[in-house]
Protein backbone atom coordinates (compact mmCIF):
# COMPACT_ATOMS: atom_id res chain seq x y z
CA UNK A 1 0.00 0.00 0.00
CA UNK A 2 1.18 3.54 -0.63
CA UNK A 3 2.29 5.83 2.19
CA UNK A 4 0.34 8.89 3.25
CA UNK A 5 0.92 11.13 6.19
CA UNK A 6 -0.44 10.14 9.57
CA UNK A 7 -2.24 13.48 9.69
CA UNK A 8 -4.09 12.69 6.45
CA UNK A 9 -5.13 9.23 7.61
CA UNK A 10 -6.32 10.54 10.96
CA UNK A 11 -8.30 13.21 9.20
CA UNK A 12 -9.99 10.54 7.13
CA UNK A 13 -10.78 8.44 10.17
CA UNK A 14 -12.39 11.44 11.79
CA UNK A 15 -14.59 11.85 8.76
CA UNK A 16 -15.31 8.14 8.51
CA UNK A 17 -16.10 7.20 12.05
CA UNK A 18 -19.63 7.81 13.25
CA UNK A 19 -18.81 8.22 16.90
CA UNK A 20 -20.57 10.06 19.63
CA UNK A 21 -17.11 11.15 20.82
CA UNK A 22 -15.66 14.43 19.61
CA UNK A 23 -13.11 14.59 16.77
CA UNK A 24 -10.27 15.70 19.13
CA UNK A 25 -10.76 12.53 21.16
CA UNK A 26 -10.64 10.42 18.00
CA UNK A 27 -7.55 12.22 16.71
CA UNK A 28 -5.84 11.63 20.02
CA UNK A 29 -6.89 7.97 20.07
CA UNK A 30 -5.41 7.37 16.64
CA UNK A 31 -2.37 9.61 16.83
CA UNK A 32 -1.01 8.38 20.15
CA UNK A 33 0.19 4.85 20.78
CA UNK A 34 -2.43 3.08 22.86
CA UNK A 35 -1.32 1.71 26.20
CA UNK A 36 -2.09 -1.99 25.76
CA UNK A 37 -2.87 -2.51 29.42
CA UNK A 38 -5.47 0.26 29.28
CA UNK A 39 -7.09 -1.40 26.29
CA UNK A 40 -7.15 -4.72 28.11
CA UNK A 41 -8.85 -3.03 31.07
CA UNK A 42 -11.44 -1.71 28.64
CA UNK A 43 -11.97 -5.24 27.32
CA UNK A 44 -12.47 -6.59 30.83
CA UNK A 45 -14.95 -3.81 31.67
CA UNK A 46 -16.92 -4.53 28.49
CA UNK A 47 -17.08 -8.20 29.44
CA UNK A 48 -18.31 -7.30 32.93
CA UNK A 49 -21.08 -5.17 31.44
CA UNK A 50 -22.05 -8.04 29.14
CA UNK A 51 -22.11 -10.48 32.05
CA UNK A 52 -24.30 -8.14 34.12
CA UNK A 53 -26.75 -8.08 31.21
CA UNK A 54 -26.62 -11.86 30.85
CA UNK A 55 -27.43 -12.41 34.50
CA UNK A 56 -30.67 -10.57 33.89
CA UNK A 57 -31.61 -12.18 30.57
CA UNK A 58 -30.73 -15.68 31.81
CA UNK A 59 -32.80 -15.38 34.96
CA UNK A 60 -35.55 -17.46 33.32
CA UNK A 61 -35.32 -20.71 31.42
CA UNK A 62 -33.23 -21.04 28.26
CA UNK A 63 -35.72 -22.00 25.55
CA UNK A 64 -34.15 -21.11 22.21
CA UNK A 65 -31.09 -22.38 20.38
CA UNK A 66 -29.22 -19.46 18.89
CA UNK A 67 -25.64 -18.85 17.89
CA UNK A 68 -25.34 -16.13 20.51
CA UNK A 69 -25.85 -18.73 23.24
CA UNK A 70 -22.32 -19.99 22.67
CA UNK A 71 -20.94 -16.50 23.28
CA UNK A 72 -23.10 -16.16 26.39
CA UNK A 73 -21.42 -19.22 27.90
CA UNK A 74 -17.99 -18.08 26.73
CA UNK A 75 -18.38 -14.58 28.18
CA UNK A 76 -19.49 -15.96 31.54
CA UNK A 77 -16.51 -18.31 31.46
CA UNK A 78 -14.07 -15.50 30.64
CA UNK A 79 -15.42 -13.36 33.48
CA UNK A 80 -15.05 -16.21 35.96
CA UNK A 81 -11.48 -16.98 34.88
CA UNK A 82 -10.03 -13.47 34.37
CA UNK A 83 -8.22 -12.38 37.56
CA UNK A 84 -8.86 -8.67 36.96
CA UNK A 85 -12.60 -9.12 36.42
CA UNK A 86 -15.07 -8.11 39.08
CA UNK A 87 -16.63 -11.55 38.51
CA UNK A 88 -13.41 -13.50 39.02
CA UNK A 89 -14.21 -16.81 40.76
CA UNK A 90 -17.70 -15.50 41.58
CA UNK A 91 -19.84 -18.53 42.38
CA UNK A 92 -22.96 -16.64 41.33
CA UNK A 93 -21.96 -17.28 37.69
CA UNK A 94 -21.96 -21.08 38.01
CA UNK A 95 -25.77 -21.54 37.81
CA UNK A 96 -25.89 -19.56 34.55
CA UNK A 97 -23.05 -21.55 33.02
CA UNK A 98 -24.72 -24.80 34.10
CA UNK A 99 -28.09 -23.72 32.74
CA UNK A 100 -26.71 -23.05 29.27
CA UNK A 101 -24.61 -26.23 29.19
CA UNK A 102 -27.51 -28.44 30.28
CA UNK A 103 -29.80 -26.87 27.68
CA UNK A 104 -27.33 -27.45 24.84
CA UNK A 105 -26.80 -31.11 25.78
CA UNK A 106 -30.56 -31.64 25.97
CA UNK A 107 -31.17 -29.93 22.61
CA UNK A 108 -28.51 -31.96 20.80
CA UNK A 109 -29.57 -34.60 18.29
CA UNK A 110 -28.22 -38.15 18.47
CA UNK A 111 -25.84 -37.29 15.61
CA UNK A 112 -24.41 -34.37 17.60
CA UNK A 113 -26.04 -31.56 15.62
CA UNK A 114 -28.49 -28.82 16.59
CA UNK A 115 -31.61 -27.40 14.97
CA UNK A 116 -30.99 -23.75 14.25
CA UNK A 117 -30.41 -22.00 10.97
CA UNK A 118 -31.18 -25.35 9.35
CA UNK A 119 -32.46 -28.66 10.68
CA UNK A 120 -29.83 -30.97 12.23
CA UNK A 121 -27.19 -28.78 10.63
CA UNK A 122 -23.47 -29.62 10.87
CA UNK A 123 -22.31 -26.17 9.66
CA UNK A 124 -24.66 -24.25 11.96
CA UNK A 125 -23.54 -26.44 14.84
CA UNK A 126 -19.96 -25.56 13.86
CA UNK A 127 -20.74 -21.87 14.24
CA UNK A 128 -21.87 -22.29 17.86
CA UNK A 129 -18.88 -24.52 18.59
CA UNK A 130 -16.49 -21.65 17.89
CA UNK A 131 -17.25 -19.79 21.17
CA UNK A 132 -18.02 -23.01 23.07
CA UNK A 133 -14.57 -24.42 22.31
CA UNK A 134 -13.05 -21.09 23.29
CA UNK A 135 -14.80 -21.49 26.63
CA UNK A 136 -13.47 -25.03 26.88
CA UNK A 137 -9.93 -23.79 26.25
CA UNK A 138 -10.26 -21.11 28.94
CA UNK A 139 -11.71 -23.64 31.44
CA UNK A 140 -9.05 -26.24 30.73
CA UNK A 141 -6.58 -24.92 33.29
CA UNK A 142 -9.14 -23.83 35.87
CA UNK A 143 -9.42 -26.40 38.67
CA UNK A 144 -12.27 -24.81 40.63
CA UNK A 145 -14.41 -27.76 41.83
CA UNK A 146 -17.70 -25.95 41.26
CA UNK A 147 -16.91 -25.87 37.53
CA UNK A 148 -16.72 -29.64 37.20
CA UNK A 149 -20.30 -30.17 36.04
CA UNK A 150 -20.02 -27.37 33.48
CA UNK A 151 -16.75 -28.81 32.16
CA UNK A 152 -18.22 -32.32 31.95
CA UNK A 153 -21.35 -31.11 30.15
CA UNK A 154 -19.32 -29.02 27.78
CA UNK A 155 -17.06 -31.94 26.93
CA UNK A 156 -20.08 -34.19 26.37
CA UNK A 157 -21.61 -31.67 23.97
CA UNK A 158 -18.41 -30.82 22.11
CA UNK A 159 -17.22 -34.41 21.59
CA UNK A 160 -20.64 -35.53 20.41
CA UNK A 161 -20.85 -32.52 18.08
CA UNK A 162 -17.39 -33.39 16.80
CA UNK A 163 -18.71 -36.69 15.47
CA UNK A 164 -21.55 -34.87 13.75
CA UNK A 165 -19.10 -32.51 12.08
CA UNK A 166 -16.61 -35.27 11.25
CA UNK A 167 -19.22 -37.26 9.34
CA UNK A 168 -21.74 -34.61 8.34
CA UNK A 169 -22.07 -32.60 5.16
CA UNK A 170 -22.29 -28.96 4.12
CA UNK A 171 -24.25 -26.70 1.78
CA UNK A 172 -21.92 -23.91 0.65
CA UNK A 173 -18.20 -23.33 -0.03
CA UNK A 174 -17.55 -21.48 3.22
CA UNK A 175 -19.17 -24.26 5.27
CA UNK A 176 -16.22 -26.54 4.52
CA UNK A 177 -13.86 -24.19 6.31
CA UNK A 178 -16.29 -23.39 9.15
CA UNK A 179 -16.64 -27.11 9.90
CA UNK A 180 -12.89 -27.65 9.54
CA UNK A 181 -12.11 -24.74 11.89
CA UNK A 182 -14.53 -26.11 14.48
CA UNK A 183 -12.90 -29.55 14.21
CA UNK A 184 -9.53 -27.85 14.69
CA UNK A 185 -10.76 -26.31 17.93
CA UNK A 186 -12.27 -29.59 19.12
CA UNK A 187 -9.03 -31.39 18.28
CA UNK A 188 -7.05 -28.85 20.31
CA UNK A 189 -9.23 -29.69 23.32
CA UNK A 190 -9.75 -33.41 22.81
CA UNK A 191 -7.21 -34.68 20.24
CA UNK A 192 -8.47 -37.24 17.75
CA UNK A 193 -6.68 -38.09 14.48
CA UNK A 194 -10.05 -38.65 12.83
CA UNK A 195 -10.80 -34.94 13.20
CA UNK A 196 -7.58 -34.02 11.43
CA UNK A 197 -8.21 -36.60 8.73
CA UNK A 198 -11.60 -35.02 8.00
CA UNK A 199 -10.07 -31.52 7.94
CA UNK A 200 -7.45 -32.64 5.45
CA UNK A 201 -10.15 -34.26 3.32
CA UNK A 202 -11.98 -30.94 3.03
CA UNK A 203 -8.75 -29.01 2.48
CA UNK A 204 -7.77 -31.39 -0.34
CA UNK A 205 -10.53 -29.75 -2.41
CA UNK A 206 -8.41 -26.57 -2.40
CA UNK A 207 -8.99 -23.15 -0.83
CA UNK A 208 -9.82 -20.97 -3.82
CA UNK A 209 -8.64 -17.38 -3.66
CA UNK A 210 -8.26 -15.46 -6.92
CA UNK A 211 -5.48 -13.03 -7.80
CA UNK A 212 -7.45 -10.12 -6.31
CA UNK A 213 -8.22 -11.95 -3.05
CA UNK A 214 -11.80 -13.08 -3.65
CA UNK A 215 -13.07 -16.41 -2.37
CA UNK A 216 -15.57 -18.43 -4.43
CA UNK A 217 -18.67 -16.70 -3.09
CA UNK A 218 -17.20 -13.18 -3.52
CA UNK A 219 -19.10 -12.29 -0.36
CA UNK A 220 -17.80 -9.88 2.28
CA UNK A 221 -20.11 -11.53 4.81
CA UNK A 222 -18.66 -14.98 4.19
CA UNK A 223 -15.13 -13.69 3.59
CA UNK A 224 -15.10 -12.69 7.26
CA UNK A 225 -16.23 -16.21 8.12
CA UNK A 226 -13.56 -17.81 5.92
CA UNK A 227 -10.74 -15.55 7.14
CA UNK A 228 -11.59 -16.46 10.72
CA UNK A 229 -11.67 -20.17 9.85
CA UNK A 230 -8.35 -20.04 8.00
CA UNK A 231 -6.67 -18.22 10.87
CA UNK A 232 -8.05 -20.80 13.32
CA UNK A 233 -6.79 -23.75 11.27
CA UNK A 234 -3.50 -22.03 10.54
CA UNK A 235 -2.68 -21.52 14.20
CA UNK A 236 -4.09 -24.73 15.73
CA UNK A 237 -3.21 -27.54 13.32
CA UNK A 238 -0.74 -25.79 12.64
CA UNK A 239 -0.93 -25.06 8.90
CA UNK A 240 0.69 -21.65 8.39
CA UNK A 241 0.15 -21.81 4.62
CA UNK A 242 -3.54 -21.16 5.31
CA UNK A 243 -2.73 -17.65 6.49
CA UNK A 244 -1.86 -16.54 2.96
CA UNK A 245 -5.36 -16.62 1.40
CA UNK A 246 -6.61 -14.79 4.50
CA UNK A 247 -3.93 -12.10 4.01
CA UNK A 248 -4.89 -11.71 0.33
CA UNK A 249 -8.55 -11.36 1.21
CA UNK A 250 -7.88 -8.83 3.97
CA UNK A 251 -5.92 -6.66 1.55
CA UNK A 252 -8.90 -6.80 -0.82
CA UNK A 253 -11.36 -6.01 1.97
CA UNK A 254 -9.66 -2.70 2.74
CA UNK A 255 -10.17 -1.51 -0.84
CA UNK A 256 -13.84 -2.48 -0.59
CA UNK A 257 -14.26 -0.27 2.49
CA UNK A 258 -16.16 2.97 2.23
CA UNK A 259 -15.02 5.96 4.31
CA UNK A 260 -17.51 5.06 7.08
CA UNK A 261 -16.42 1.41 7.28
CA UNK A 262 -19.24 -0.06 5.20
CA UNK A 263 -18.06 -2.62 2.65
CA UNK A 264 -19.00 -2.69 -1.01
CA UNK A 265 -20.86 -5.95 -1.60
CA UNK A 266 -22.39 -5.40 -5.04
CA UNK A 267 -20.05 -8.04 -6.51
CA UNK A 268 -21.14 -10.72 -4.03
CA UNK A 269 -22.71 -14.00 -5.11
CA UNK A 270 -24.66 -14.25 -1.85
CA UNK A 271 -27.43 -12.36 -0.08
CA UNK A 272 -25.15 -9.51 0.99
CA UNK A 273 -24.97 -8.20 -2.59
CA UNK A 274 -28.01 -6.10 -1.62
CA UNK A 275 -27.03 -5.44 2.02
CA UNK A 276 -23.63 -3.87 2.75
CA UNK A 277 -21.90 -5.03 5.92
CA UNK A 278 -19.21 -3.43 8.06
CA UNK A 279 -15.48 -3.98 8.16
CA UNK A 280 -16.05 -4.61 11.89
CA UNK A 281 -16.49 -8.30 11.03
CA UNK A 282 -12.81 -8.54 10.04
CA UNK A 283 -11.32 -7.05 13.19
CA UNK A 284 -10.04 -10.27 14.72
CA UNK A 285 -8.26 -11.40 11.55
CA UNK A 286 -6.60 -8.01 11.01
CA UNK A 287 -5.53 -7.91 14.67
CA UNK A 288 -4.14 -11.45 14.77
CA UNK A 289 -2.18 -11.22 11.52
CA UNK A 290 -0.94 -7.71 12.35
CA UNK A 291 0.81 -9.19 15.40
CA UNK A 292 1.83 -12.52 13.91
CA UNK A 293 3.23 -11.01 10.68
CA UNK A 294 4.38 -7.72 12.25
CA UNK A 295 2.17 -6.07 9.62
CA UNK A 296 1.92 -2.31 10.28
CA UNK A 297 -0.85 -1.74 7.73
CA UNK A 298 -3.10 -4.39 9.27
CA UNK A 299 -2.35 -2.82 12.66
CA UNK A 300 -3.53 0.57 11.39
CA UNK A 301 -6.72 -0.95 9.99
CA UNK A 302 -7.41 -2.80 13.26
CA UNK A 303 -6.98 0.42 15.24
CA UNK A 304 -9.21 2.27 12.77
CA UNK A 305 -11.92 -0.38 13.20
CA UNK A 306 -11.83 0.30 16.95
CA UNK A 307 -13.07 3.84 16.22
CA UNK A 308 -16.14 2.75 14.24
CA UNK A 309 -19.69 2.91 15.44
CA UNK A 310 -20.76 -0.51 16.64
CA UNK A 311 -17.31 -1.68 17.78
CA UNK A 312 -18.17 -1.69 21.47
CA UNK A 313 -21.51 -3.45 21.04
CA UNK A 314 -20.48 -5.99 18.42
CA UNK A 315 -16.78 -6.66 19.04
CA UNK A 316 -15.53 -5.34 22.37
CA UNK A 317 -18.18 -7.12 24.45
CA UNK A 318 -16.85 -10.54 23.31
CA UNK A 319 -13.17 -9.68 23.05
CA UNK A 320 -12.07 -10.98 26.45
CA UNK A 321 -12.94 -14.49 25.26
CA UNK A 322 -10.59 -14.08 22.29
CA UNK A 323 -7.74 -12.68 24.38
CA UNK A 324 -7.97 -15.48 26.92
CA UNK A 325 -8.29 -18.24 24.32
CA UNK A 326 -5.28 -17.14 22.23
CA UNK A 327 -2.39 -15.50 24.14
CA UNK A 328 -0.95 -13.89 20.99
CA UNK A 329 -3.71 -11.26 21.14
CA UNK A 330 -2.19 -9.92 24.36
CA UNK A 331 1.01 -8.95 22.57
CA UNK A 332 1.28 -5.31 21.44
CA UNK A 333 0.35 -4.37 17.91
CA UNK A 334 3.22 -3.20 15.70
CA UNK A 335 3.50 0.53 15.06
CA UNK A 336 0.85 1.32 12.44
CA UNK A 337 1.55 2.36 8.88
CA UNK A 338 -1.39 4.27 7.51
CA UNK A 339 -3.05 2.71 4.43
CA UNK A 340 -4.03 4.81 1.40
CA UNK A 341 -7.18 6.91 1.28
CA UNK A 342 -6.57 7.87 -2.34
CA UNK A 343 -6.50 5.04 -4.86
CA UNK A 344 -7.98 3.66 -8.08
CA UNK A 345 -8.37 -0.11 -8.28
CA UNK A 346 -9.78 -2.17 -11.17
CA UNK A 347 -10.51 -5.70 -9.97
CA UNK A 348 -10.75 -7.42 -13.32
CA UNK A 349 -11.69 -10.85 -11.98
CA UNK A 350 -15.00 -9.46 -10.69
CA UNK A 351 -15.31 -6.44 -13.01
CA UNK A 352 -15.40 -4.07 -10.06
CA UNK A 353 -13.82 -0.61 -9.97
CA UNK A 354 -13.13 1.22 -6.71
CA UNK A 355 -11.95 4.84 -6.78
CA UNK A 356 -11.25 6.72 -3.56
CA UNK A 357 -10.31 10.38 -3.24
CA UNK A 358 -10.14 10.95 0.51
CA UNK A 359 -13.79 11.25 1.61
CA UNK A 360 -15.17 10.74 -1.92
CA UNK A 361 -15.66 7.21 -3.28
CA UNK A 362 -16.88 5.81 -6.61
CA UNK A 363 -17.92 2.22 -7.31
CA UNK A 364 -18.48 0.81 -10.82
CA UNK A 365 -19.68 -2.76 -11.32
CA UNK A 366 -20.28 -4.99 -14.31
CA UNK A 367 -19.51 -8.48 -13.09
CA UNK A 368 -22.80 -10.36 -12.96
CA UNK A 369 -22.96 -14.10 -13.61
CA UNK A 370 -24.59 -14.87 -16.96
CA UNK A 371 -27.18 -15.97 -17.71
CA UNK A 372 -28.94 -13.87 -15.09
CA UNK A 373 -30.58 -16.31 -12.67
CA UNK A 374 -32.18 -15.20 -9.42
CA UNK A 375 -30.65 -17.58 -6.91
CA UNK A 376 -28.31 -17.59 -3.95
CA UNK A 377 -24.82 -18.28 -5.20
CA UNK A 378 -25.09 -16.11 -8.32
CA UNK A 379 -24.24 -12.46 -8.84
CA UNK A 380 -27.28 -10.67 -10.26
CA UNK A 381 -27.32 -7.13 -8.84
CA UNK A 382 -28.28 -4.43 -11.38
CA UNK A 383 -26.48 -1.73 -9.34
CA UNK A 384 -23.75 -0.59 -11.73
CA UNK A 385 -22.71 2.70 -10.10
CA UNK A 386 -22.51 4.15 -6.59
CA UNK A 387 -21.00 7.34 -5.21
CA UNK A 388 -20.26 8.91 -1.84
CA UNK A 389 -19.10 12.32 -0.72
CA UNK A 390 -18.78 12.34 3.04
CA UNK A 391 -22.18 11.58 4.51
CA UNK A 392 -23.98 12.23 1.21
CA UNK A 393 -24.51 8.82 -0.39
CA UNK A 394 -25.84 7.75 -3.77
CA UNK A 395 -26.58 4.14 -2.82
CA UNK A 396 -26.89 2.95 -6.41
CA UNK A 397 -27.74 3.74 -10.00
CA UNK A 398 -29.69 1.41 -12.29
CA UNK A 399 -30.92 1.52 -15.88
CA UNK A 400 -34.03 -0.26 -17.12
CA UNK A 401 -35.85 -0.56 -20.42
CA UNK A 402 -39.18 -2.06 -21.44
CA UNK A 403 -37.52 -3.88 -24.34
CA UNK A 404 -39.48 -7.16 -24.31
CA UNK A 405 -39.84 -6.75 -20.54
CA UNK A 406 -36.13 -7.52 -20.01
CA UNK A 407 -35.91 -4.99 -17.19
CA UNK A 408 -32.63 -3.89 -15.70
CA UNK A 409 -29.36 -3.49 -17.59
CA UNK A 410 -26.66 -5.98 -16.55
CA UNK A 411 -23.27 -5.19 -18.01
CA UNK A 412 -21.33 -8.03 -19.62
CA UNK A 413 -18.09 -6.97 -18.00
CA UNK A 414 -16.08 -3.74 -17.67
CA UNK A 415 -13.33 -2.48 -19.96
CA UNK A 416 -11.06 0.54 -19.64
CA UNK A 417 -10.36 2.65 -22.71
CA UNK A 418 -9.39 6.26 -23.28
CA UNK A 419 -9.70 7.23 -19.65
CA UNK A 420 -13.19 5.78 -19.32
CA UNK A 421 -14.60 2.63 -17.74
CA UNK A 422 -17.07 1.11 -20.20
CA UNK A 423 -20.04 -1.11 -19.35
CA UNK A 424 -21.92 -2.78 -22.18
CA UNK A 425 -24.70 -5.27 -22.84
CA UNK A 426 -26.24 -6.54 -26.05
CA UNK A 427 -29.52 -8.45 -25.89
CA UNK A 428 -31.17 -10.21 -28.84
CA UNK A 429 -34.87 -11.11 -28.65
CA UNK A 430 -36.09 -13.36 -31.48
CA UNK A 431 -39.44 -14.63 -32.67
CA UNK A 432 -39.70 -18.35 -33.44
CA UNK A 433 -40.66 -20.13 -36.67
CA UNK A 434 -42.35 -23.56 -37.02
CA UNK A 435 -40.24 -26.59 -36.13
CA UNK A 436 -38.45 -28.39 -38.96
CA UNK A 437 -40.24 -31.61 -39.90
CA UNK A 438 -37.71 -33.91 -38.23
CA UNK A 439 -38.45 -32.36 -34.81
CA UNK A 440 -42.25 -32.38 -35.02
CA UNK A 441 -44.28 -34.75 -32.83
CA UNK A 442 -47.74 -36.08 -33.66
CA UNK A 443 -48.97 -35.58 -30.12
CA UNK A 444 -47.64 -32.02 -29.93
CA UNK A 445 -45.90 -32.68 -26.61
CA UNK A 446 -42.56 -30.89 -26.90
CA UNK A 447 -39.61 -30.41 -24.57
CA UNK A 448 -40.09 -27.93 -21.72
CA UNK A 449 -37.23 -25.53 -22.24
CA UNK A 450 -36.17 -21.91 -21.87
CA UNK A 451 -36.41 -19.50 -24.77
CA UNK A 452 -33.02 -18.96 -26.38
CA UNK A 453 -32.81 -15.48 -24.86
CA UNK A 454 -33.64 -16.88 -21.40
CA UNK A 455 -36.70 -14.69 -20.83
CA UNK A 456 -39.29 -17.45 -20.29
CA UNK A 457 -39.97 -21.18 -20.46
CA UNK A 458 -42.51 -23.17 -22.46
CA UNK A 459 -43.05 -26.59 -24.04
CA UNK A 460 -41.92 -25.33 -27.43
CA UNK A 461 -38.51 -27.00 -28.00
CA UNK A 462 -37.03 -23.54 -28.69
CA UNK A 463 -33.50 -24.71 -29.45
CA UNK A 464 -34.63 -26.49 -32.63
CA UNK A 465 -36.79 -23.67 -34.00
CA UNK A 466 -35.54 -21.26 -36.66
CA UNK A 467 -35.57 -17.63 -35.53
CA UNK A 468 -36.78 -14.49 -37.28
CA UNK A 469 -37.67 -10.87 -36.61
CA UNK A 470 -34.74 -10.63 -34.18
CA UNK A 471 -34.73 -7.35 -32.28
CA UNK A 472 -31.60 -6.03 -30.56
CA UNK A 473 -31.06 -3.89 -27.50
CA UNK A 474 -27.59 -2.39 -27.17
CA UNK A 475 -26.71 -0.45 -24.00
CA UNK A 476 -23.42 1.28 -23.25
CA UNK A 477 -22.61 3.25 -20.11
CA UNK A 478 -19.17 4.83 -19.83
CA UNK A 479 -17.78 6.51 -16.73
CA UNK A 480 -14.95 9.03 -16.57
CA UNK A 481 -13.78 9.97 -13.07
CA UNK A 482 -11.60 12.98 -12.30
CA UNK A 483 -10.71 14.15 -8.81
CA UNK A 484 -13.88 12.81 -7.25
CA UNK A 485 -16.29 13.94 -10.01
CA UNK A 486 -17.84 11.52 -12.51
CA UNK A 487 -19.23 11.97 -16.00
CA UNK A 488 -21.51 9.15 -17.17
CA UNK A 489 -22.47 8.76 -20.82
CA UNK A 490 -25.50 6.64 -21.70
CA UNK A 491 -26.15 5.25 -25.16
CA UNK A 492 -29.16 2.98 -25.71
CA UNK A 493 -29.87 1.64 -29.20
CA UNK A 494 -32.95 -0.40 -30.11
CA UNK A 495 -36.05 -0.25 -32.25
CA UNK A 496 -37.47 3.27 -31.99
CA UNK A 497 -39.70 4.04 -29.00
CA UNK A 498 -38.28 1.76 -26.28
CA UNK A 499 -38.67 3.41 -22.87
CA UNK A 500 -35.42 4.01 -20.97
CA UNK A 501 -35.39 4.73 -17.22
CA UNK A 502 -32.33 5.73 -15.19
CA UNK A 503 -32.84 5.35 -11.45
CA UNK A 504 -30.72 7.06 -8.77
CA UNK A 505 -31.36 5.98 -5.18
CA UNK A 506 -29.98 8.30 -2.50
CA UNK A 507 -29.70 7.38 1.17
CA UNK A 508 -32.89 7.97 3.11
CA UNK A 509 -32.86 10.89 5.56
CA UNK A 510 -31.31 13.43 3.19
CA UNK A 511 -32.88 16.32 1.29
CA UNK A 512 -33.33 16.89 -2.44
CA UNK A 513 -33.59 20.17 -4.34
CA UNK A 514 -33.97 20.86 -8.05
CA UNK A 515 -36.27 17.88 -8.59
CA UNK A 516 -40.03 17.44 -8.86
CA UNK A 517 -42.03 15.07 -6.66
CA UNK A 518 -43.74 12.43 -8.78
CA UNK A 519 -47.29 11.52 -7.81
CA UNK A 520 -48.00 7.94 -6.84
CA UNK A 521 -45.16 6.16 -5.07
CA UNK A 522 -43.63 7.81 -2.04
CA UNK A 523 -40.10 9.22 -2.36
CA UNK A 524 -40.16 9.28 -6.19
CA UNK A 525 -38.73 12.35 -7.90
CA UNK A 526 -38.09 13.45 -11.48
CA UNK A 527 -35.06 15.40 -12.69
CA UNK A 528 -36.65 17.10 -15.67
CA UNK A 529 -33.71 19.35 -16.55
CA UNK A 530 -30.92 21.31 -14.98
CA UNK A 531 -29.22 19.90 -11.90
CA UNK A 532 -30.42 18.37 -8.68
CA UNK A 533 -28.67 18.48 -5.32
CA UNK A 534 -28.84 15.84 -2.60
CA UNK A 535 -27.76 16.97 0.87
CA UNK A 536 -27.09 14.95 4.00
CA UNK A 537 -25.70 16.84 6.97
CA UNK A 538 -22.92 19.12 5.76
CA UNK A 539 -22.25 17.17 2.56
CA UNK A 540 -23.96 17.34 -0.81
CA UNK A 541 -23.93 15.67 -4.23
CA UNK A 542 -24.80 17.62 -7.38
CA UNK A 543 -26.13 15.69 -10.37
CA UNK A 544 -27.44 16.60 -13.80
CA UNK A 545 -28.52 17.67 -16.30
CA UNK A 546 -31.85 15.89 -16.18
CA UNK A 547 -34.22 14.60 -18.84
CA UNK A 548 -37.76 13.29 -18.37
CA UNK A 549 -39.64 12.08 -21.47
CA UNK A 550 -42.00 9.45 -20.00
CA UNK A 551 -43.51 8.42 -16.66
CA UNK A 552 -43.07 4.63 -16.77
CA UNK A 553 -41.45 4.17 -13.34
CA UNK A 554 -42.84 0.80 -12.22
CA UNK A 555 -42.04 -2.76 -13.23
CA UNK A 556 -38.41 -1.83 -13.77
CA UNK A 557 -37.17 -5.24 -12.64
CA UNK A 558 -38.52 -7.02 -15.71
CA UNK A 559 -40.07 -10.43 -16.24
CA UNK A 560 -37.55 -12.37 -14.13
CA UNK A 561 -39.00 -10.67 -11.06
CA UNK A 562 -42.54 -9.70 -12.07
CA UNK A 563 -43.45 -13.33 -12.81
CA UNK A 564 -42.95 -14.02 -9.09
CA UNK A 565 -44.34 -10.64 -7.93
CA UNK A 566 -40.85 -9.64 -6.80
CA UNK A 567 -39.34 -6.20 -6.41
CA UNK A 568 -35.82 -4.83 -6.01
CA UNK A 569 -36.92 -1.42 -4.79
CA UNK A 570 -35.11 -0.39 -1.62
CA UNK A 571 -35.61 2.39 0.94
CA UNK A 572 -34.22 5.74 -0.17
CA UNK A 573 -34.95 8.85 -2.22
CA UNK A 574 -35.47 7.72 -5.81
CA UNK A 575 -34.71 10.18 -8.62
CA UNK A 576 -35.57 9.26 -12.21
CA UNK A 577 -34.34 10.37 -15.60
CA UNK A 578 -36.27 8.99 -18.58
CA UNK A 579 -36.09 8.92 -22.36
CA UNK A 580 -36.92 6.84 -25.42
CA UNK A 581 -34.71 5.13 -27.97
CA UNK A 582 -32.58 6.11 -29.67
CA UNK A 583 -31.32 7.55 -26.38
CA UNK A 584 -28.12 9.40 -25.54
CA UNK A 585 -27.44 11.42 -22.42
CA UNK A 586 -24.57 12.69 -20.30
CA UNK A 587 -24.85 12.97 -16.53
CA UNK A 588 -22.34 14.60 -14.20
CA UNK A 589 -22.15 13.57 -10.54
CA UNK A 590 -19.90 15.23 -8.01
Amino acid sequence: MENISRKSFIGQCVGMATLAASPPFLVKALAEKRADDDFYKKIVRANSEEVARLMQTLAGDVTEIRRRLGYDLANLTAAFCEPTSQYYQKQELIPYLTKIARFLVKAQHDDGTLDFGNLASPPDTAFILEPLCAAGTILKTNTTPSLNEVKDLLKTFVVKAGEGLRTGGVHTPNHRWVVSAALSKINALYPNPLYVRRIREWLSEGVFCDVDGNFLERSMNYSAVIDSALVTMGRLLPMPDLFEPARKNLRLVYFHAEPNGELVTVDSRRQDQYAPISILNFYHAYYYLAIRDNNPEFAAIAKYIETLSGFDARILNDLLVTFLEEPLYKKPLPSPKTPPVTFEKFFETTNLVRIRRNNTATTIFGGNDFPIIIASGRSNSPNFFAYRKGEAILKYMRLSTDFFNTGYFHSQGVTYSGGRYVLHQTFNAPYYQPLPAKFKKADGDYKLSPSTDGRFWNKMDFEHRPQSNVKTLDVTVSVAEKEGTNELTFTVKAIEGVHVTIELCFKEGGNLTGVRKVEGAAENYALEGGSGIYTFGNDSIKFGPGVFKHTKLTGLEGELYSTHFGSLRTPGLHVYLTGVTPFEHKLAIG
